[in-house]
């Protein structure tokens, strides 16, 4: 960069990218300082090499800013892990399912993982019937991107989800302002049938008061 660049001549890009040509190093350093720029080498391996007069701190903090943008709207794609056992029963499964469904609906991977003990390794045929029933039960939310293997004393298989991180994010966000909306609504409309139920309430004409024993009695009586 300006007078570290060791070079005869350059040839000159503008701060606009307009092609200057071939100049020598004093003429483009002399027009570097005139335009308060930098003279930035961008390709030492040319020749000659190209040089570009640029705002060279201005260049460096717009980079450094689309890196940290960059890394914010990254999305790391997390890995969640459901332990089954072959003979687990129907409650307990339909209980991990959802569990499988929400992680792949948030765009997470989920490892299942069938755990045998005893006889059971004798029976894999049961972890591999329980995963194939499971990854057609949540087809519509992921697929099966690792297939049933046998890990020692263990069955796994991957499930990705259908969505990416970043679209799952914008679902899940729709959906709960929908419930919020939906709660708002519902709310609202209570509120209007009580103030509906107060007005006919407060129409009715009251009914006269039914004169009792304590009505014929003499004010003046001490009781």
């Amino acid at each position: 960069m300006n007078d570290r660049i060791r070079v005869p001549e350059v040839r000159l890009v503008g701060p606009a990218g307009e092609q200057v040509g071939i100049v020598k190093i004093e003429t483009a350093l002399q027009l570097a300082t005139d335009s308060e720029l930098d003279l930035v080498e961008v390709a030492p391996m040319a020749r000659p090499p190209v040089a570009k007069l640029m705002d060279y701190g201005k260049f460096k903090y717009e980079n450094a800013q689309k890196a940290r943008d960059s890394r914010r709207n990254q999305t790391n794609t997390i890995i969640k892990e459901m332990k089954l056992r072959p003979k687990i029963d129907v409650h307990d499964y339909e209980t991990k399912k959802g569990h499988v469904v929400r992680f792949l609906k948030g765009g997470d991977k989920v490892k299942i993982t069938i755990m045998f003990r005893g006889r059971e390794q004798s029976r894999p045929e049961l972890g591999y019937n329980l995963l194939k029933k499971l990854s057609a039960d949540v087809d519509e939310f992921g697929f099966v991107e690792s297939s049933p293997k046998q890990d020692g004393r263990n069955m796994i298989m991957v499930l990705g989800p259908h969505k990416k991180k970043t679209e799952a994010k914008v679902d899940i966000a729709a959906e709960r302002e929908a419930r919020m909306a939906a709660r708002a609504e519902n709310a609202a409309a209570d509120e209007q049938a009580a103030a509906e139920q107060r007005a006919q309430h407060a129409a009715q004409p009251s009914a006269p008061r039914r004169r009792g024993p304590a009505d014929n009695m003499d004010p003046d009586i001490d009781v």
